[in-house]
């Protein structure tokens, strides 16, 4: 069912003084239009772009009026914690108890800066990341057809429309050629809807309006031109966005850190209750008690979170740009190195893609000139999608002695007809039809074919079926046909689609692509690393299955467009799980067969760059394109590669992986520290006399052993967690914060005993003691559980260490400079000093000796398939998007396609 927009309105806003046009656009004549916008069929001037470019702002969705580091800023000051910890410290100011108050307000400054400086430089980059890859539009200005920024388009602007072409703003139309736009995005209309200039009513609801295009949407098949009347948020799309707040679902990965921060924020309560409550009956200071409550669950919360991540996440962008990799959408690079099915097309992935005609014959067989001159005429004079085919025609023929006929008219190719078809006059001449296209769709429309004396014979069934034999003998040697046909056409002018029949088939163009160096090579690599990859072509059977063959995946049980056709969905799961190959696809079946996949628990990718791969990307875990791709496919896509290589892909898995990874080491080596810390502080409340530590403390102790996690992003990861894909589990996180976090509650309970019954420490040498404990334990234990190897056998980055030993240094130098009487810490005897070091170390030494076991028994209790997904709570729009060893650890691996 066609879904209608509201038409809300806004006044118009003036292109001068003294006019302004009305918002019923589709209503008005087409040249007084042209003169309500200052502007002809020759575009605007150059010069008058530039100023309502100034006057109108950049053509863009929600304009970004901040940067990256008032963006992080506005970020921090979102965060309830901050608030909830600095309205409990200014009622400790007006009690009277300022130093500590002002201690705590300090420690949150500097933790928010530090937060707010790597999330801002984090941001930066990839500001700078994104700006390599800008969408491009053609436009007519000042008679000259030139190619801008897709931000530049201005009110008045002609925009140039052909096939794959994305609608950069809305726009009335001034010129069409069989021009067909899929609408899906704004009308919910699932097929594509034929557009062409004229004058509607003024109350013609939107999906009627056929003389108009939007933004968002794309052309699918054939040519024209538009003047853009509305850009940016004044569009249909962009009213829309306003209302909805549209953005892209959540990645599997975000999905986790939900659960993830649903789970702390459970423990968190439940901690401010109980501690508040235990410090009351203790009758410790009301004051106190608060503030060492909120403290208490805020050492919980992973703080720093945003900040790793979001560093995470753009040295990740960055290292895979500088493999060729450019990241469109940052939160997609977890589903990346997650993803265990590729699905991709053949031409320019898994072959060279550079195309080239490799023979033109008759129906006999036999090597004819005119077939090659008549292919040529079709592929130079059509003005719709642009293609490797047509490329390869016109290069082989460029040489031959023939001049091109004058055109009279075209029908464009779509993927319904899988044809394209173009009328001629030749000098002198009848006027002539050649269709030219895919082998079936074209044998539907011949009744005839050429005989070797030239004149037309019947086309019988038998002669048919020898035809499509020749198709299969070139594919089984991996050349694609594409097969010719002509009519003569006296009188006619113009083209419609009735005219494409009783033609006579004139014979077969042969094209060979051949296969990448190496790429066999690569399919084993990425089957090794634990990604099946699958052909999803629109070519002919046998030539997908000879390169299925040549590059080693299952060529026995090819799956074709008609097969795909006659099974149910429930059929579908199961073929989609043993076929490698799918052959004569259209874009619809493509979406079909990744929806399958998805539905068998798989995180899939999808490659491709031309307008029919954009459902597929649209529908793909992980759209993958390329730098030459249809605008609609590069923004359909997640990933935009420079060069149409697999081997960048499975880089890209890789630093995917290395992100996911060295993520979830942060997650699980602070979060089963912290917990151990704030269960053995909470605990202590119920039996000591005094706070174990103060709110101020308590942040310090947070902030410096967060510190050495920043630098996460950059630590190595063990070849043996980029070996296969794995996913967020929940579960594993859970029981991993328990297990570990018990072990260290241990271990502050040993040290909890030697301050008070060996060392009869009072409240400001037990607190000084166990924060220097606590914070050293917290260094070492991210040492050891940042890996499952023993951790002396897996080498962390130079700058962990550094930070790790700096942090070391600065909590020694707190506790022994005058700094300290502010934090309310002593200075440490010796005895005291050998003790923590001893506690310290036997922690270190008893993680070490259990994580193994721990590891292994954790793997088996949590083993199993991957849960279903959350559903999607927000829409998407198509095309475009607004979908170490700690780590494995966290994570299940998911089950091999």
């Amino acid at each position: 069912m066609k879904r209608e927009l509201s038409e809300s309105t806004r006044p118009g806003r003036e292109l001068s003084e003294s006019t302004r046009p009305g918002r019923e656009f589709w209503a008005v004549d087409q040249a007084e239009l042209l003169r309500q916008f200052e502007t002809s069929e020759a575009g605007l001037a150059p010069e008058l772009a530039a100023r309502r470019l100034v006057e109108h702002g950049e053509n863009r969705i929600g304009a970004r009026t901040h940067g990256p580091f008032v963006r992080a800023l506005a970020s921090q000051l979102r965060n309830p914690l901050l608030w909830l910890l600095l309205a409990a410290a200014t009622i400790s100011m007006l009690v009277g108890e300022t130093t500590e108050a002002l201690v705590v307000i300090a420690i949150l400054l500097l933790g928010s800066t530090i937060t707010m400086l790597q999330e801002g430089r984090a941001g930066h980059a990839l500001e700078q990341l994104r700006s390599r890859i800008v969408l491009r539009s053609r436009v007519v200005r000042g008679g000259v057809e030139l190619d801008v920024p897709t931000t530049a388009i201005v009110p008045g602007d002609v925009v140039v429309l052909t096939g794959g072409s994305l609608v950069p703003a809305d726009a009335v139309v001034l010129t069409a050629n069989a021009m067909f736009l899929a609408e899906s995005a704004l009308t919910g209309e699932a097929f594509p809807v034929e557009k062409r200039p004229g004058v509607l009513a003024p109350d013609t609801p939107r999906v009627d309006r056929t003389n108009m295009v939007h933004m968002g949407t794309s052309v699918r098949s054939g040519s024209g031109r538009a003047l853009v009347v509305e850009t940016g948020s004044t569009t249909a799309y962009g009213q829309l966005a306003a209302r909805l707040t549209l953005r892209a679902p959540d990645t599997e990965f975000q999905r986790g850190l939900r659960r993830f921060g649903y789970l702390l924020i459970t423990i968190m309560l439940v901690l401010v209750v109980v501690v508040f409550t235990a410090s009351a009956l203790r009758r410790h200071p009301p004051i106190d008690s608060l503030l060492f409550a909120i403290a208490l669950a805020i050492g919980l919360a992973p703080e720093m979170l945003p900040a790793v991540l979001a560093t995470m996440l753009s040295r990740g962008a960055r290292r895979m740009g500088a493999r060729g990799v450019f990241v469109r959408r940052l939160e997609a690079i977890e589903n990346l190195g997650n993803m265990d099915v590729l699905c991709t097309d053949k031409t320019g992935t898994l072959t060279e893609g550079e195309i080239r005609l490799d023979r033109g014959v008759d129906g006999a067989g036999l090597a004819s000139a005119r077939v090659v001159e008549l292919g040529w005429w079709n592929a130079a004079l059509q003005s719709g999608i642009a293609n490797p085919l047509d490329r390869a025609i016109t290069a082989a023929a460029i040489a031959a002695p023939s001049t091109l006929p004058s055109k009279l008219d075209e029908l464009p190719f779509d993927f319904t007809r899988k044809r394209l078809s173009v009328l001629v006059e030749p000098a002198g001449a009848t006027p002539l039809l050649i269709c030219k296209g895919a082998a079936e769709p074209v044998f539907e429309l011949c009744t005839q074919f050429r005989g070797p004396d030239g004149a037309p014979l019947p086309l019988t069934d038998a002669a048919r079926e020898a035809l499509r034999e020749q198709v299969a003998s070139w594919g089984r040697e991996g050349v694609r046909a594409l097969a010719l046909a002509t009519r003569e056409c006296p009188g006619l002018r113009a083209l419609t689609r009735a005219d494409e029949r009783e033609l006579v088939f004139e014979g077969f163009l042969g094209f060979r692509d051949p296969l990448k160096v190496g790429v066999e090579q690569t399919i084993a690599d990425l089957r090794a690393s634990g990604i099946a990859v699958k052909i999803v072509s629109g070519d002919h059977h046998a030539v997908v299955e000879h390169l299925a063959a040549s590059i080693g995946l299952r060529a026995s049980e090819v799956v074709t467009s008609k097969q795909l056709a006659e099974l149910h969905d429930d059929a579908l799961l199961h073929l989609v799980e043993r076929a490698d190959a799918f052959a004569e696809v259209d874009p619809g079946q493509k979406e079909r067969i990744l929806r399958a996949l998805q539905r068998g628990g798989h995180v899939v990718g999808f490659m491709g760059d031309g307008i029919n791969d954009a459902p597929a990307l649209h529908a793909a875990d992980v759209g993958i394109s390329v730098e030459g791709a249809s605008d609609v496919a590069r923004e359909a896509a997640d990933f935009v590669l420079t060069r149409r290589d697999l081997g960048s892909v499975l880089a890209g898995v890789n630093e995917g992986r290395k992100t996911f990874n060295n993520t979830l080491k942060y997650i699980l080596t602070t979060e089963s520290a912290n917990l151990g810390n704030m269960l053995s502080m909470a605990a202590a409340t119920l039996f000591l006399p005094f706070l174990p530590l103060l709110a101020p403390q308590i942040l310090l102790n947070n902030l410096l052993s967060d510190i050495p996690s920043t630098t996460l992003s950059a630590d190595d990861v063990d070849p043996e967690v980029l070996a296969k894909p794995r996913h967020w589990n929940i579960r594993f996180v859970r029981r991993f914060m328990v297990v570990f976090g018990l072990v260290s509650a241990l271990f502050d309970a040993l040290i909890f005993v030697l301050l008070i019954r060996v060392f009869d420490a009072g409240p400001e040498l037990f607190r000084t003691a166990w924060f220097a404990e606590s914070l050293l334990t917290e260094l070492l234990v991210l040492l050891v559980l940042r890996t499952r190897r023993r951790f002396w056998r897996s080498r962390p980055h130079p700058a962990l260490i550094l930070t790790t030993v700096f942090v070391a240094l600065a909590t020694v130098a707190v506790i022994a400079s005058p700094l300290r009487e502010w934090l309310g810490f002593v200075p440490l005897p010796a005895e005291v000093w050998i003790a923590i070091v001893g506690v310290a170390t036997g922690y270190v030494v008893m993680v070490e000796l259990i994580k193994r076991p721990v590891f292994a028994w954790l793997d088996r209790s949590v083993r199993g398939p991957k849960p279903d997904p959350e559903p999607d709570t927000m829409p998407r729009w198509s095309p475009a998007r607004p979908s170490s060893s700690a780590t494995a650890e966290a994570t299940t691996p998911k089950r091999s396609g």
